[in-house]
Formats: C-alpha cells, structure tokens, sequence
C-alpha cells in the first residue's frame, strides 16, 4: 500500500474525538481522511492542527448530499453553489486534494420542454453552467472538483462514467474531474475495467467499496484486476474508503476498525 495514498471518511473511524480518528487512521495504514463538508466548518481549525499527524492528512472533502444544484428555485440553486464554494475555499485551507460532489440525486425537477431540451437536457446545460462559474473558484483555492456518478437506483442523470466524463472533457479544465465509484460501478457499468479504462484521464478520485457496498474483499468484485487497472493507467490520486451508509457510519465504525485490517491485506496483500 505504500506507493498508493489510501484514505478512509471520518465517520468509519471509530473516534470519539478528531484526534482519535487521525490515529486510528495511522493504526490502519491509511495515508489520509476524507471529510464531509457538513460538517468541516467546526472542524477546520482542528484538522489544520492535526494534519501530518502519524503521518494522515485531510486527503479530500465529501460534499455530501445538501441543498440541491438543479432544483427550479434559484434561490435554492445559490444555496447549493454557496455551500460547494464553501467546503472548496475550506478544503484549500486544510489541504485536501479535491472536492466530491453528487449534481443530483433520484428524479428530474426540471420540466420537459421538448422539443426545445429535454429535462435531462436542461439539467446538463445548467449543470455545465455551474462548472464554468466554478473554474475561477478552483483556480484560486489551487483545488480540484470531481463529480460523482452514482447508480440507477439514486438518480437518472449521471448513472455511468461515460455520462460525467462527457460532461466534464468539453470543459477543457484540468481542475474538474470525476469519481470511479466501484460500489455505484458494479451495478451500472457494462464493462467496470474498460470504463476505467476508456475514461482514464478523466478520472480524479475513486471511491472503495465492494459490489454490495461492504468493505473491499467483503462482496464479488475482483480488486486485484481493478488496482492493476489503476496501476496500468497511471492513476496516481486518492482511493477512499466509501462503505456502508455513506455520512452515516459511526454506528458501525468499530466494527470497521476490526475488519479493515483483513479488508486491506485482501486488497494490497
């Protein structure tokens, strides 16, 4: 595992308290945390503090699921582009890599107005409009943006690597990418390597879980021919940890600090 940065989310460490975590995280083997951006303005000055500790940092920030980017208020569409800027400019100051977001979950709020666009047509030319105001942000905050596929059962828009990436490449900006979710990838793409492969220079995170989102080695897929995959096409950013009940893991997170050390020997072993 030494050559790849492995990070974990916060709420599948154990704690109590931050200081906890980072050490629990070293205790593992993790190089990293990924943190929920709900919660990271009380934690910033915390995390600036314990960073490096045992060797962790704050690998990458998790958006989460909050006020909604494509809704037809726009005052809720400012909220959501305020709080995306806010856990950029916050992860800046921690030194996180780059920021996870979802554009939208479960079904469209926008009308079909056919035949002028579809709504699934309006959504991507607003989603695409959002990413443009964004590429100033990014610059600034020295940052990158990855953008979640997730799978049919959570959205109809971005379901397959080939729906963000297609999204993202005529943006021509090296700071917005996407996430390889293996757990939403088992389940929707037709080809899990090949996408990896096919959309390799888009990918900017990826997310590790098994097949039936349970820890890696707890479910079908087979890791050992997805990291060659990832060794093959270079891929030189974070894998985090991303099981259970996303945001919402605390309540098993000792039973993950039991059966991560098995769940890492089975990936990296």
């Amino acid at each position: 595992m030494s050559k790849r940065k492995v990070a974990i989310q916060e709420d599948m460490l154990p704690g109590p308290g931050l200081a906890d975590r980072f050490s629990q995280a070293a205790d593992l083997g993790f190089q990293g945390i990924e943190f929920w951006s709900v919660t990271l303005p009380g934690q910033v000055g915390e995390i600036e503090k314990l960073s490096g500790r045992g060797g962790i940092t704050a690998a990458t920030i998790n958006h989460g699921r909050r006020a909604r980017f494509l809704d037809p208020n726009p005052e809720e569409r400012g909220r959501a582009l305020d709080e995306l800027k806010e856990a950029i400019q916050l992860g800046s100051r921690i030194g996180a890599a780059g920021v996870v977001f979802v554009p939208h979950f479960f079904g469209p709020l926008l009308p079909d107005l056919s035949p002028y666009k579809t709504a699934i047509e309006l959504e991507r030319a607003l989603l695409t409009a959002q990413l443009e105001q964004m590429a100033e942000e990014l610059d600034r905050a020295n940052i990158e943006l990855w953008v979640e596929v997730v799978n049919r059962y959570e959205t109809h828009l971005l379901v397959r690597l080939e729906d963000a990436a297609s999204l993202v490449a005529p943006l021509h900006n090296p700071r917005i990418k996407i996430v390889a979710d293996l757990f939403h990838m088992a389940l929707d793409e037709r080809e899990l390597i090949g996408a990896i492969r096919t959309h390799a220079q888009s990918i900017g995170h990826v997310h590790l879980a098994d097949s039936n989102r349970r820890l890696p080695g707890q479910g079908t897929l087979d890791f050992k021919s997805i990291l060659k995959t990832l060794d093959e096409i270079n891929y030189n950013g974070w894998m985090a940890f991303e099981c259970g009940e996303p945001g919402q893991n605390q309540k098993r997170a000792d039973a993950y600090f039991a059966e991560i050390p098995a769940s890492l020997a089975a990936l990296f072993g």
